[in-house]
């Protein structure tokens, strides 16, 4: 089985769509008919995103954390203690490309690195930080860029390197970290594909939204 983990916290705007996009991903005819679970982990949630998971068929569980590298651990031990031999992992405000687990699998890596593509510059971006983020990018194979909206790690691999560990932010990283400490191949892929928002309101404090915010303060 693969397992599809997304962490929730407030994402009522998005949610439909991420989930939309997960299942498609999930049902690609390449996959050749392996089963695969799309696991919600909903984090202190107060708006409707329990509701829009509800309304799809994916698992969901309910933390009450603050703390996405907590929240990832729980959907990751849960996916494992189903059987999962693959665990692919997105954000609740991105949309995975309907080949997307077959992108990462065909790699044949213990774990995948892929990029994101900005799907709308939030309205009053400053262009000029537009051209920064995109001189800075590296949009191709052999990119360094760790996403936790498009990464996917092997089972095996996730538990010799010990798992996400309980970070506010940056708990992708550490993971990657570890599993090259660990020995484990790592495929740095422009393959598989994941749009993610231009939001300025991280809901991790120095992700990815705050590093888009630094770009328009460096305006």
């Amino acid at each position: 089985m693969i397992g599809i983990l997304i962490p929730v916290h407030n994402e009522e705007a998005l949610l439909g769509e991420c989930l939309d996009a997960a299942l498609i991903a999930a049902s690609h005819p390449g996959l050749a008919g392996e089963a695969v679970q799309v696991l919600v982990v909903l984090d202190s949630c107060t708006d409707s995103s329990a509701a829009i998971a509800e309304a799809f068929q994916v698992q969901r569980l309910e933390v009450q954390a603050r703390n996405v590298g907590h929240v990832r651990g729980v959907g990751a031990r849960h996916l494992l203690n189903q059987g999962a031999r693959w665990i692919s992992c997105t954000d609740a405000d991105s949309r995975v490309a309907p080949d997307w687990l077959v992108a990462q699998l065909a790699l044949g890596a213990d774990a995948v690195c892929g990029t994101v593509t900005v799907d709308a510059w939030s309205e009053g971006f400053d262009p000029a930080a537009q051209i920064r983020y995109n001189l800075a990018y590296q949009a191709r194979d052999g990119h360094r860029h760790i996403h936790g909206a498009n990464l996917g790690i092997s089972a095996g691999a996730y538990v010799r390197a010990g798992g996400f560990e309980p970070l506010a932010c940056h708990e992708d990283v550490q993971l990657v970290r570890n599993l090259e400490r660990c020995g484990a191949s790592i495929a740095w892929s422009h393959s598989p594909q994941v749009i993610t928002s231009a939001r300025l309101e991280a809901r991790a404090q120095g992700g990815f939204g705050d590093y888009l915010k630094s770009l328009m303060l460096a305006s």
